[in-house]
C-alpha cells in the first residue's frame, strides 16, 4: 500500500493534474492521496496560497475579500474546464470567500488552497475526499495530537475506494482550522502514511529526489540513491529544501520508507529515505548543504571557565529575546553562539549586548553578521579517515578562511562557518573534493 503525496507543482496546471492520474492510476498500490495547493504555473505566477493570505489580508483592512478572491476563483474555474471536471467549483468557492470573511485567523484562508485541490483531484481520479480537518487533530494548546490523529486515520486503512486528503493543516478542539508550517503538506503525507500502515511514502514533487548539494551552486551534482532518516533531518534543517524535514517523524515510528519522486519524470526511480542505510553501498559523503543570514555573538571574559552559570545567564538573555541558537563553540575565556534568526526578529543590537552585559559582565563583547553555515553530513565519516582532513584542504586550496568548526557527538555531520563571499565557493571546493 502506497500513500503518495503531491506538491504544489504538482498541481499548478491542468496537464500537471492529468500526469498525476496517470502515476496514481498505473499502481492500484496508490490508494491514498496527499494534495498541496496549486504552486506557481510560471515563473512570474503567484501561488494560490499567497493569493489566499492576500484575501484574508484584504478582509481585515476593507471587510471583504471579493477582489483578491476573484483572482482565485478564475484560477480554479479555468482549471475544472480545463479537466473536465463537472462538480460546481464555484459552490467551494463561494463557501471559501463566505468563511474567510467570517474567519478570525489566518488559518482558514492558508488552508482552502489544498481544500480545493482535493475537490479537484478527487473528481479528477473518482476517489472519495476525506477533509483533513475530520482526521488531523490538535491539542488546546495548539500542538498536533499524533495519537488522536493516528486512531482517526486508521479507520481508512481498509477502504476499497481511493482517498485525496488535502494536507497542510487539521482542526483545534474549539472546531477552527489550524495549519502546519509551510511544507506542512510533506507532514499531512506521513501522517496519513504512518495512519494506514502505508509500505511506502511516495512524495512527488518536481525534482528526480536529493542531490549531493545545491544544483545552482555546482553544476550537475550526482543524485543521492538511499539516505537515512538522520541524514535527511541534517540536510534539510541546513537548506536541502526537497523535503520537510518534520515530515520524517510520523513514518519513523513504524519505519515507513519515504520515496522522493519527479511527477515530471516519473520513470526516474528517485531517492529512498530508510530508517538505516546500514548494508547499502554509501559514500562517505552523502550530501552538502548550508544557508546564509547567521549571526555570532562572542564573548571574551578573563575566568569564564570558573563562573559557574556564567553559559546559562547568557542563553537565558537570548530565551527571553525569542532567539533560537545554533551552535555555541567555546574556549576557556571565550563563547561564541551562533543564531540563524537574529537579523529576522528586528531586535536592535544594543539591547542585546547591555542585557548580556548586565548579566555576566563579559570584557569584551560583540555581534558580527554574514556568517554561512556548511553542514558535511553523511554515516560514512564516522568510519572513515581523513574526512575533516580533505574538507579544511579543499578550503585552503580554495582560499577559504574558515571561521568556525563544530561536529556532532554522533559524527554524522562536521559543520563548518565561512564569510558568506566564499558560501558558494566553499560548497563547490567541497563538493569536488569528494566527487571529482
Amino acid at each position: 500500500m502506497k500513500v503518495c503525496k503531491f506538491g504544489g507543482t504538482s498541481m499548478a496546471t491542468a496537464a500537471a493534474i492529468n500526469r498525476v492520474k496517470k502515476i496514481i492510476l498505473s499502481d492500484k498500490e496508490r490508494r491514498f492521496v496527499v494534495v498541496s495547493a496549486p504552486g506557481k504555473r510560471y515563473s512570474h505566477d503567484t501561488k494560490v496560497t499567497d493569493l489566499l493570505y492576500a484575501a484574508y489580508a484584504e478582509k481585515c483592512e476593507k471587510g471583504s475579500c471579493s477582489n483578491t478572491m476573484s483572482a482565485i476563483r478564475a484560477r480554479f474555474v479555468e482549471l475544472c474546464a480545463d479537466l473536465g471536471v463537472k462538480a460546481d467549483i464555484n459552490k467551494y468557492l463561494d463557501e471559501v470567500e463566505k468563511g474567510i470573511n467570517e474567519s478570525t485567523s489566518a488559518d482558514y484562508a492558508a488552508s482552502r488552497g489544498e481544500y480545493l485541490s482535493a475537490v479537484v483531484v478527487s473528481e479528477v481520479l473518482g476517489f472519495e475526499m476525506v477533509d483533513a480537518a475530520d482526521v488531523i487533530k490538535f491539542k488546546h494548546d495548539g500542538t498536533f495530537d499524533a495519537e488522536l490523529t493516528n486512531d482517526l486515520v486508521a479507520r481508512y486503512a481498509n477502504s476499497e475506494k481511493g482517498i485525496v486528503f488535502p494536507g497542510f493543516y487539521g482542526r483545534m478542539p474549539d472546531k477552527s482550522i489550524k495549519t502546519f508550517t509551510r511544507g506542512g503538506s510533506d507532514f499531512t503525507g506521513a501522517i496519513i502514511a504512518r495512519g494506514v500502515a502505508a509500505d511506502v511514502y511516495e512524495n512527488w514533487t518536481d525534482v528526480n529526489g536529493f542531490m549531493v548539494t545545491d544544483p545552482r551552486l555546482v553544476d550537475s551534482p550526482k543524485g543521492i540513491e538511499v539516505l537515512s532518516y538522520e541524514e535527511l533531518r541534517e540536510l534539510s534543517y541546513m537548506g536541502a529544501s526537497v523535503l520537510h524535514p518534520d515530515s520524517i517523524f510520523p513514518v519513523q515510528i513504524d519505519g515507513i520508507p519515504i520515496n522522493i519522486r519527479n511527477t515530471f519524470d516519473p520513470d526516474q526511480p528517485g531517492t529512498m529515505i530508510l530508517p538505516s542505510t546500514e548494508g547499502y553501498d554509501t559514500p562517505c559523503i552523502t550530501g552538502i548543504a548550508g544557508r546564509k543570514g547567521n549571526t555570532t555573538i562572542s564573548l571574551k571574559k578573563a575566568m569564564m571557565n570558573g563562573e559557574i552559570g556564567f553559559c546559562r545567564k547568557v542563553l537565558s538573555v537570548l530565551e527571553r529575546h525569542g532567539l533560537s541558537v545554533e551552535h555555541i563553540p567555546t574556549g576557556i575565556d571565550t563563547m561564541s553562539i551562533v543564531l540563524s534568526d537574529f537579523q529576522t526578529k528586528g531586535i536592535p543590537e544594543k539591547k542585546i549586548i547591555d542585557d548580556i552585559r548586565g548579566a555576566v559582565n563579559p570584557d569584551h563583547i560583540e555581534i558580527s553578521h554574514s556568517l554561512a553555515l556548511i553542514a558535511i553530513v553523511g554515516h560514512g565519516m564516522a568510519n572513515t579517515l581523513g574526512t575533516a582532513a580533505k574538507i579544511f584542504t579543499a578550503l585552503y586550496n580554495a582560499g577559504v578562511n574558515i571561521r568556525l568548526i563544530d561536529q556532532g557527538s554522533s559524527e554524522l555531520n562536521i559543520i563548518v562557518g565561512v564569510e558568506e563571499k566564499d558560501y558558494a565557493l566553499s560548497i563547490a571546493a567541497i563538493y569536488n573534493a569528494f566527487f571529482g
